[in-house]
């Protein structure tokens, strides 16, 4: 079969991280923050808790660019999914993001910053390569890939 993949890694388990965010934090700086300071060069992260507002992009394909959605309001996070690989030779998380609001409904997307933790925990599954996968700009997407 042709055209499954570009790219395939293989690696070992290196160390799992666990983290309560501080009330009030910005839910990417504080993630950010955390790979930084913990030098997670490849790896997978979860997280879950509450927010008291939040920011998400939607990806326009035909535009190749991101829109902000606001969400001014008290939300669950369902689920926190992202990995962490190296940009510019620097850490960096891309994570996604399922809110539940009050009513019920679900909103999500790419997380963005302005999205200010109520409570939160986070995992970090490292995975150890002999050279971490760097994120460089892809011309068929617009987006910034692994290379």
């Amino acid at each position: 079969m042709a055209n499954l993949y570009v790219k395939k890694m293989e690696g070992r388990s290196g160390r799992q991280l666990a983290y309560r965010l501080a009330y009030g934090c910005d839910l990417l700086e504080a993630l950010q923050g955390i790979v930084q300071e913990a030098d997670v060069r490849f790896g997978t992260i979860n997280f879950l808790g509450a927010v008291q507002r939040a920011r998400v992009g939607y990806y326009l394909q035909d535009e190749k660019r991101f829109i902000t959605l606001a969400f001014d309001e008290p939300m669950e996070i369902l689920s926190g999914l992202g990995n962490v690989s190296l940009k510019d030779g620097q850490p960096f998380v891309h994570a996604h993001v399922t809110f539940l609001q009050r009513t019920g409904d679900i909103k999500g997307g790419h997380l963005l910053p302005g999205t200010i933790i109520f409570a939160g925990e986070v995992f970090i599954a490292e995975l150890e390569l002999p050279a971490p996968p760097e994120r460089v700009p892809d011309p068929v997407t617009g987006l910034t890939l692994w290379e």
